[in-house]
């Protein structure tokens, strides 16, 4: 196949990306240099972007690897491949797909990056020692929130929303679990063990009636309206307001800074299924508590699962036993 004849085809992909697809700039550009580069690798072996096979696409991924090329930019050209060859079948211009049932390479898969099991305890820990730093009249109450927070996104590996959506009558303290409302509108039962409770409870009893009252202010009136609009919500702000996701990004980050680095919401999330995973916990089970609707998507703490089988067998197997 010619380079006129590739260049053809590209530009017919490049205008459906634009006009149908509506995509970024940046992305027709990444998308660009993705099919070219796999252009040149076909036109070494006499063959076009319409006649490659099976085949070609998983030497061309190979031969990145064997250039060191990192996971994550073999994923973004095999996933600029299959753009194209959908919608060169789509416009009927091949009969088959070549990048068809072919496998994500596995170095992928990079594990989401967590706390250690001392860094979450400084992390958990922070709230009490900013309340003295913080001052003021609701410092104390706001530090029961923040803990009560961290110990939630933690103990239950809550996302960002559910956190900040989560209601009172979600919270289910005698029987210690959470229902959690996740993506899709879907539900799960989190349980909560005993730190979380203790965290929560003295929130509830405490910190959350002294955030529901209506700060002073010159429209009195309206702040009252704000603290009864929320009084369902589990998680309140100063005045009764809700919490917004970026205050709980931030707080997150404070917090965290007591364990030496900084970690995000989402941290503490994949920390409670590593640290899950690590001592023991089946995948399932982990699925379940994150609310993944495919377990292919937990795979990705496989590893720590290996990882601690291969330690368990290394210390119990007459013969795996160091000498």
């Amino acid at each position: 196949m010619s380079v006129q004849a590739n260049a053809a085809v590209l530009a017919g992909f490049l205008d459906y990306l634009r006009i149908e697809k509506g995509l970024a700039r940046l992305t027709i550009a990444a998308y660009t240099t993705d099919i070219h580069q796999f252009a040149e690798f076909l036109s070494r072996h006499k063959r076009g972007l319409l006649t490659a096979r099976r085949n070609d696409v998983r030497e061309f991924l190979q031969q990145l690897f064997s250039y060191q090329v990192d996971g994550r930019s073999v994923g973004r050209k095999l996933s600029a491949l299959r753009h194209l060859y959908r919608y060169l079948l789509l416009d009927k211009r091949i009969e088959h797909d070549p990048t068809l049932n072919i496998e994500s390479p596995r170095q992928w898969k990079v594990l989401p990056k967590s706390l250690a099991q001392d860094e979450i305890q400084a992390t958990l820990s922070a709230p009490a020692a900013l309340q003295a730093q913080r001052g003021g009249r609701d410092s104390i109450a706001i530090a029961s929130r923040d803990r009560a927070m961290l110990e939630l996104l933690y103990a239950g590996a809550l996302r960002v929303t559910e956190l900040v959506n989560a209601k009172l009558a979600d919270l289910k303290l005698e029987s210690g679990y959470m229902l959690v409302r996740g993506k899709g509108d879907k539900e799960r039962i989190v349980p909560l063990g005993r730190p979380a409770q203790n965290a929560l409870s003295q929130y509830l009893s405490t910190g959350r009636p002294a955030l529901a009252q209506a700060k002073a202010s010159r429209s009195a009136g309206k702040t009252t309206t704000l603290a009864t609009g929320n009084s369902a919500v589990l998680f309140l702000a100063r005045g009764g307001r809700k919490l917004t996701r970026q205050r709980v990004w931030q707080m997150v980050g404070t917090a965290s800074a007591a364990s030496g680095r900084h970690a995000s919401p989402h941290m503490l999330r994949h920390s409670c299924a590593t640290h899950m995973v690590e001592n023991g916990a089946d995948l399932r089970t982990v699925q379940t508590i994150l609310g993944h609707a495919d377990i292919s998507t937990t795979q990705v703490y496989t590893h720590l699962a290996l990882d601690r089988l291969r330690t368990v067998y290394q210390k119990h197997h007459p013969r795996a036993k160091a000498r």
